[in-house]
């Protein structure tokens, strides 16, 4: 097969990579992204029917594109984010293959060789913009049951599962949006939780997203993160709310713990939902102080809401846990295993992995020089891997690009 030559190739088509693309060609440097499928292939294949992005339509934002929306405080569905993205993609018109997946990233020389099916494309920089959600955790605890199971990436809607009992295992946003869904569609519901850290939708009359910029939160550096990861649980669905687990089990989701194991159709769970809750209750309680602190340092005219701070009792499925439970018996049906995602950088031939598979980077730039990944949660700050943030990183490492290429030039 041939070899084709590019100045810098960008491996992925979804936001991340067409803002690459966009902020190269505001620069002048010529590059090339290729796409595994079709732009924004994961919000077309790897979101379910009835999910809500959990950022209200005001604060969607690409480069120079706001999010057009005749509901500023709603939340979009997937396939709006999707329509979102092929329209930027139409505005910014990068020069993207589509359908073009890449077997394999190696080096030779001080050249970049990316393998595809279509042969190899050489070049003098790259970029890793394949996003953060790249494979599937599904664990292995009920590898020999016979029962209906799949990943919240491929649930689509209720009526994909079949009839019976629903045990969702993983309480962040998305194993709790799907959990208040079925509910709602008359599904019975128990969930798994682990820890979490719950979030207010909505507190003073300004939405979560609005408090993380207000008080600079989202611009947070990446060595002021903090070792915990926790991702914030909130939801965009129902036209936004807070999410409060308790809440749910009033309405009649059956909370449990962390499952442990399984055997003989025998669910085993951990003893940790009281500590499990009160974690997410301590990281709201924290949030609601910071913010009522801000008002009154910045002397902001917001009311007070007290309301914020109520708490609902304990309900009897935290006060009394299961800890093992049959799930023949039970009549639990489907497993949906919303347990997050792993990355899958194993096609990078390049020694730029740490031992757990996360690439090697200092805000994206790479320790091999040309090298470099966008869109990945934290990359240098907060919002790295929001809507309305990748493009701070994607400029930075674009005039990296440019000032490289410079320099080259300069010396021949």
């Amino acid at each position: 097969m041939r070899t084709e030559h590019v100045e810098t190739l960008v491996i992925g088509g979804g936001q991340a990579g067409l803002v690459m693309s966009h902020m190269l060609t505001e620069r002048g440097c010529p590059h090339l992204v290729l796409e595994r499928g079709r732009i924004g292939e994961r919000w077309r294949a790897e979101r379910w029917d009835g999910l809500r992005f959990q950022f209200p339509n005001w604060s969607v934002r690409l480069p120079d594109f706001p999010y057009p929306s005749s509901n500023p405080d709603g939340f979009a569905t997937s396939a709006e984010i999707l329509d979102y993205l092929n329209t930027y993609a139409a505005k910014v018109k990068p020069p993207i293959r589509c359908g073009v997946p890449v077997a394999a990233l190696r080096r030779h020389g001080s050249t970049f060789l990316a393998d595809t099916p279509e042969g190899t494309i050489a070049a003098r920089n790259a970029v890793v913009a394949t996003g953060p959600y790249q494979r599937p955790i599904v664990p292995d605890l009920l590898r020999n049951e016979d029962i209906f199971q799949v990943h919240a990436s491929a649930y689509k809607a209720p009526d994909q599962l079949p009839a019976g009992v629903v045990l969702i295992v993983g309480s962040g946003a998305s194993g709790a949006q799907i959990a208040e869904e079925l509910l709602r569609a008359g599904r019975r519901v128990l969930l798994s939780v682990g820890r979490h850290k719950r979030m207010p939708r909505r507190y003073r009359g300004y939405d979560l997203i609005w408090w993380l910029s207000e008080m600079g939160l989202d611009q947070t550096p990446v060595a002021q993160r903090g070792p915990d990861a926790t991702l914030p649980l909130i939801t965009g669905a129902y036209g936004g709310h807070t999410i409060d687990l308790r809440a749910y089990a009033e309405q009649g989701i059956a909370l449990l713990g962390r499952l442990r194991s399984a055997a003989a159709g025998i669910l085993h769970f951990a003893d940790d939902l009281q500590t499990s809750l009160a974690y997410g209750d301590a990281a709201y309680s924290a949030f609601l102080d910071r913010a009522d602190a801000y008002v009154e340092q910045k002397r902001l005219p917001l009311p007070v809401e007290r309301q914020a701070r109520a708490r609902l009792a304990d309900p009897s499925c935290v006060l009394r846990p299961t800890r093992q439970l049959d799930y023949r018996a039970t009549g639990v049906s489907a497993v949906i295993w919303a347990t997050g995602y792993t990355f899958d950088f194993s096609w990078i031939e390049l020694p730029v992995l740490n031992g757990r598979g996360e690439p090697k980077h200092d805000r994206g730039i790479a320790p091999i020089p040309g090298l470099y990944f966008l869109g990945l949660p934290w990359l240098s700050k907060m919002n790295s891997s929001f809507l309305n943030g990748v493009g701070d990183d994607a400029a930075r490492l674009a005039e990296h690009i440019r000032c490289g290429a410079a320099a080259l030039s300069s010396m021949t």
